[in-house]
């Protein structure tokens, strides 16, 4: 552990004397039920090919957006246009 370091809940300053403040607590015994929950966002992976990405990136910077904000964008148009043919 970093010189003039402790850790946040034990308030160990060694590795050793935070293990044995592990070995006799518990997470939950310092768990706020009031606390809000952690939200996390889910991001997937798609690949596309490499040219493709490069026009879609080009766009973005002309447009002054991120490439992730304009494929969504891009995206939810694609999806109301198929509903609207669709019905």
């Amino acid at each position: 552990m970093a010189k003039n370091k402790v850790s946040g809940i034990s308030k160990a300053d060694s590795f050793e004397k935070m293990g044995e403040f592990w070995d006799n607590h518990d997470f939950t015994d310092f768990d706020d039920p009031g606390a809000p929950d952690v939200k996390f966002e889910v991001s997937c992976a798609v690949p596309i090919e490499e040219e493709l990405f490069a026009l879609v990136e080009n766009q973005a910077r002309l447009r002054g957006v991120r490439i992730e904000t304009l494929v969504n964008l891009w995206l939810h148009q694609k999806l109301a246009e198929q509903k609207q043919s669709a019905a």
